[in-house]
């Protein structure tokens, strides 16, 4: 049959996938199958990650590991590139960082240039931010730019046309024009001047979207935890942040937090300054960022607080259930993401969450292309748990 392969074939696939024997296997069988050429520079190049991890607890026999030099890890970086496509080259860098503990060595520019740019990446920056010298800082930002731009164009008129849609319909209008009828609702109010031989509504009063007004129409507040274990969601709620700045018709604030808070809203015009802004690690005191939160809110019934965190709380918890009680009190919408990234269902505090469920803030995790849509619900007054639930975002739920 033409679908068969020859038995050296299958062989080789077996070995690229098993990888080669050492002289604790016995070094026969398909791991002892002999490879050349390209075959063996990428299995080299996958030996140095996913065989380095034996080698470092003393197994003299494998060849793995990247060595302690740029220049070993930059031509590593080359092999990559050369045999995979940029997303397995990704993952690679990614384990290759992990596993190996390569940290230090992005402090180097020659290493950053060699390195393909992806969301790990731009985390682990913004991490050592701090740490960066003055000739990697300007490499550094390059790569977290275009990552960032990546992000932005992706999300960025999803958002714009989502929150403009939002506010005109929360403008209703008596006297629409024709592209502006709520046909819904409109339908709705007439439901009485139903004709039954014609089977048809008599629309006598319509309903319609109102224009979207010049002045500003609704204050948002993002929150965003910087905890280590929230690098995704920083990393996009900074995006969102600028995006949303740059709509006239909001009024935007973005503060970062751990048991300090870092007030970004001056940043907002670059995004990657405020990623420049964060600092990730250390402990969480989200009541103290709620209290800080408080102070920006003047309109209640006009303000949406997106508070992004996984709710572990090291401050003073009984403070943050009485401050974010007020919030919702006094009319404003706040929502709890637990995270915004791609990765799935997060670890975070269930106690917590009931709790603030209980007092009518719904915490879930939520996708950045979900996200612009879940904003959407909040300025338009939804009950945006119910929205999340409809839409598979599984919120938490309160407990008696």
């Amino acid at each position: 049959m033409s679908g068969r392969v020859s038995e050296n074939e299958r062989l080789r696939r077996w070995r690229m996938v098993l990888g080669g024997a050492d002289e604790h296997s016995g070094g026969g069988g398909v791991t002892a199958f002999a490879l050349d050429g390209q075959d063996s520079r990428i299995d080299a190049a996958l030996a140095a990650v996913y065989e380095g991890r034996s080698a470092k607890r003393g197994d003299k026999s494998r060849a793995g590991g990247l060595g302690s030099s740029a220049p070993a890890v930059a031509r590593w970086l080359g092999d990559i590139r050369r045999y995979f496509p940029t997303s397995v080259v990704q993952v690679l860098q990614r384990d290759a960082i992990d596993r190996l503990n390569l940290r230090q060595l992005l402090l180097e520019p020659e290493m950053l240039r060699a390195v393909e740019p992806d969301l790990h990446l731009v985390t682990l920056l913004v991490e050592l931010n701090k740490l960066l010298p003055d000739a990697t800082r300007a490499t550094a930002r390059q790569l977290i730019v275009q990552v960032v731009d990546e992000i932005r164009q992706r999300l960025a008129a999803h958002t714009k046309q989502a929150v403009h849609g939002a506010l005109a319909r929360s403008q209703r209008s008596r006297r629409p024009r024709p592209s502006d009828i709520d046909w819904g609702r409109t339908i709705h109010a007439n439901l009485r001047h139903y004709l039954t031989e014609q089977r048809t509504v008599v629309p006598e009063r319509l309903v319609g979207y109102g224009r979207r007004q010049r002045s500003l129409a609704r204050d948002v507040i993002v929150a965003i935890d910087q905890s280590g274990s929230m690098a995704d969601s920083v990393v996009y709620a900074s995006v969102f942040g600028a995006v949303l700045a740059s709509i006239p018709a909001l009024r935007t604030h973005v503060i970062a937090f751990d048991v300090a808070v870092a007030d970004l809203t001056p940043l907002l015009h670059d995004p990657v300054d405020v990623l420049f802004g964060v600092q990730l690690g250390g402990g969480t005191d989200i009541a103290q960022a709620v209290g800080y939160c408080q102070q920006l809110v003047t309109r209640p019934a006009d303000t949406v607080m997106i508070l992004v965190t996984d709710l572990f709380e090291g401050g003073n918890a009984a403070l943050l259930h009485e401050r974010i009680g007020a919030l919702t009190q006094s009319g404003v919408c706040v929502v709890v993401l637990l995270a915004l990234s791609d990765e799935g269902a997060p670890a975070y505090d269930h106690t917590q969450a009931a709790v603030l469920a209980h007092l009518g803030v719904p915490s879930f995790a939520c996708t950045p292309d979900v996200f612009p849509d879940l904003l959407a619900a909040a300025l338009e007054g939804r009950d945006v748990g119910r929205w999340a639930n409809e839409h598979g975002l599984h919120t938490a739920v309160a407990t008696a």
